[in-house]
């Protein structure tokens, strides 16, 4: 019998994969949960276990193919027995995987014509869309399942997302595997049909001129053209998406920065308190982070419109409080989550935060724990400088990013009577999105995050 292995589900946000390399080759003897290939999201670098024991008998995609969840990939057929026909033709798998990685939305391939067939199994069962009279299809392709007459095949999130913004899905062309509607399709017909509605004329317009050329005088950022000696890095995938999103926060979000000086003496003098006896306990170090963490999942209980996410234009104010915590590693800034961070305590606390950033710097962190933050927190170390203005880890509405703690002498109040004295001073800079954010709000989060820490009033 044989066995298909597809590009796999990795997350919730997730939809497709790069095959960064292959573990096996064809005719190769393989064991159930032997890893097969490596491949890349916008999350994290995996591999993929061999979901049965048997001999790799065909190889569909290719090395640095980006392909969508539910691809072909490989082919395992069961020691001593024929390979059986896979349920879509290696041939055609490969012609489809090939179609998708070369055609651009504009020029996308037509739908294949109608076959008996039915459509591979990775590609999950047929669901029909609640406004087309819902539930389960023939277990046919989306072209073939149209011509038929019977319902077209999408996946749940192209059905959640044409249920949250009223779309008819028959209405846009699909670019992916046969046909089907995927994330992408969605969102550039919604990304179209806003721009038609911003741009449409009251009444008819001639057509604009071509545009003029740049006139001598406009500016042209330079090129520099790499010299003998220099050194080239090409971005590599994570770091594209990195840039794509950063780029993207900063054009869309309005940022505003605010800045508090918070005396973190008590905190230094409870971590001095506890760190050696904490350590032989834990096998790892007490650090300032978690009772950041803490104290921030504490005021965003009290302030929950700090704790959002922006759909569209609609405002989701979460239930759930789950923080991520920036995490450098060597292929860039990773943001593992804790979830349920004000149902936890301190210790809790410490000790997550430990386990995640260890998976992060040993790749072992999965897509999920990556996924679903609502509110980030960034510590850049003992060597973060004063102070620093994150950017917002969309769709989130904001960020905590913590300063350096320096010995600072301060004006302090001793018996009614100003004293100068040396503190241990950080500063907390909360970047927030103005869009929904407004001043006060934004001031008041932080200011209760610092008078929290300033008490200092934690227990292990």
């Amino acid at each position: 019998m044989a066995v298909e292995v597809v590009m796999p589900q990795m997350g919730e946000s997730v939809v497709e994969g790069t095959i960064t390399s292959w573990l096996v080759k064809e005719g190769d003897q393989v064991t159930e949960d032997q890893p097969l290939v490596a491949i890349s999201t916008d999350k994290v670098d995996t591999e993929i276990p061999s979901p049965a024991a048997g001999v790799i008998s065909r190889i569909v995609a290719k090395e640095g193919e980006t392909l969508p969840i539910g691809t072909l990939l490989a082919i395992i057929e069961a020691p001593g027995t024929r390979a059986a026909a896979p349920s879509t033709p290696v041939s055609q798998a490969t012609a489809e995987v090939e179609a998708v990685q070369t055609a651009s939305p504009e020029k996308a391939p037509a739908p294949a014509a109608a076959k008996p067939a039915a459509a591979p199994a990775a590609l999950g069962p047929a669901v029909a869309p609640s406004q087309n009279g819902g539930g389960r299809g023939a277990p046919a392709r989306q072209s073939t399942a149209a011509e038929a007459g019977a319902a077209p095949r999408y996946s749940p999130l192209v059905l959640r997302m044409a249920s949250e913004h009223g779309i008819d899905l028959s209405q846009i062309r699909g670019t992916g595997l046969g046909g089907r509607v995927t994330k992408r399709d969605v969102l550039k017909y919604l990304e179209s049909t806003q721009a038609a509605i911003e741009t449409k004329p009251l009444a008819p317009q001639p057509a604009p001129p071509a545009p003029a050329a740049p006139s001598p005088g406009a500016f042209r950022p330079p090129v520099y053209e790499p010299r003998e000696g220099d050194t080239v890095e090409p971005f590599s995938r994570r770091r594209k998406i990195i840039a794509e999103h950063m780029v993207y926060s900063k054009t869309h979000a309005p940022h505003v920065g605010t800045v508090a000086e918070v005396d973190m003496t008590r905190i230094v003098r409870f971590r001095e308190q506890h760190k050696d006896a904490f350590r032989q306990r834990e096998g790892f170090t007490l650090t300032i982070l978690p009772m950041v963490v803490a104290a921030t999942a504490r005021v965003l209980r009290e302030f929950p419109r700090m704790n959002a996410s922006v759909n569209g234009d609609a405002l989701v104010v979460r239930k759930d409080i789950n923080i991520g915590i920036a995490v450098d590693t060597e292929e860039g800034l990773l943001v593992p989550v804790i979830r349920g961070a004000d149902q936890k305590s301190l210790l809790g606390i410490a000790r997550e935060i430990n386990t995640l950033a260890g998976k992060a710097a040993a790749r072992q962190i999965s897509p999920d724990e990556l996924a679903g933050g609502s509110f980030t927190v960034s510590n850049p170390g003992r060597e973060g400088n004063l102070f620093g203005l994150a950017i917002i880890n969309q769709p989130q509405v904001g960020i905590l990013r913590m300063g350096e703690i320096k010995k600072t002498p301060v004006v302090v109040e001793v018996d009614g009577s100003d004293t100068i004295a040396i503190r241990h001073i950080m500063y907390l800079a909360l970047s927030y999105d103005h869009r929904v954010i407004d001043g006060v709000l934004g001031n008041r989060f932080l200011f209760r995050v610092a008078r929290i820490l300033e008490e200092g009033q934690f227990t292990l």
